[in-house]
């Protein structure tokens, strides 16, 4: 271990796979105690064990993030497990197939979307920011999207619309705690090859349609992402707040990519 995370509590929410995952591993490797959050019990307990195979010490939480009383009691438990919390990942995210064109997606699904992208992280911050401070400070990392700053007309409007309010509302929190001690960004990752995406682009001709836009032509690999998150959650990054950080291989930054 090299440190980077030494005496540090980290709770990290969606971390039964894809990016919370490789961040809990990462975050761990770096001497932090981690709160492993997940709605499914089995994959976060896996996680669990994981850390502590690697050395590491690691509890498991379930919770929805959707639900206020979860999340309230998800940040008590990281308090009573570790004594403290120091960094916040609000990493759990969903995108349903149903959710397409603004004029197609029924409104169910978009509730659901923001209930889970949106509010799970308001109610990570709103119970989050007191241990925090408890704790004399921490950060912040919430994950939002490259697609919050673009368009795309394969359109996913409850996701892209959930991961824009990330946006907002992790500069209105970086700012408003700035002098507390807080740092807060957004993690915008591009396309990461998880299980979720993998499902998505199943289809050649899907995958082929969004690959093309990728300047490095290769999905990102969720260690790429967890690497900024890392960064993010170190002291490394202690002049960076309210950044839409994006880790997205220049797709956000291009017109035409390589042939």
């Amino acid at each position: 271990m090299s440190g980077r995370l030494a005496n540090k509590v980290a709770l990290v929410t969606g971390a039964g796979g894809g990016i919370g995952r490789a961040a809990t591993l990462k975050f761990s490797a770096e001497g932090a105690r981690v709160v492993v959050v997940d709605f499914d019990e089995k994959a976060g307990r896996k996680v669990v064990g994981e850390v502590e195979a690697q050395g590491g010490k690691a509890a498991f939480a379930k919770a929805d993030v959707s639900k206020a009383s979860d999340c309230e009691a998800m940040v008590a438990f990281a308090e009573k497990q570790f004594g403290a919390l120091h960094v916040i990942f609000n990493n759990a995210g969903i995108f349903p197939d149903e959710d397409g064109s603004v004029t197609d997606t029924d409104e169910a699904v978009f509730d659901r979307v923001i209930a889970v992208n949106l509010k799970g992280v308001f109610f990570g911050c709103k119970y989050g920011i007191p241990a925090l401070l408890r704790a004399g400070g921490g950060s912040i990392i919430n994950t939002a999207s490259f697609v919050a700053i673009m368009g795309a007309a394969t359109s996913q409007s409850a996701y892209t619309a959930s991961k824009g309010a990330v946006l907002a509302l992790t500069r209105e929190i970086a700012v408003e705690f700035a002098r507390k001690g807080i740092r807060a960004n957004s993690l915008c990752p591009g396309p990461v090859n998880t299980p979720l995406l993998q499902s998505l682009l199943a289809d050649p001709a899907r995958r082929a349609r969004r690959i093309v836009h990728l300047p490095m032509g290769r999905l990102a690999e969720a260690d790429e992402i967890a690497n900024a998150a890392l960064f993010l959650a170190s002291d490394e990054s202690s002049y960076v707040n309210g950044a839409t950080f994006l880790v997205d291989g220049g797709t956000t930054g291009a017109y035409v990519t390589p042939e």
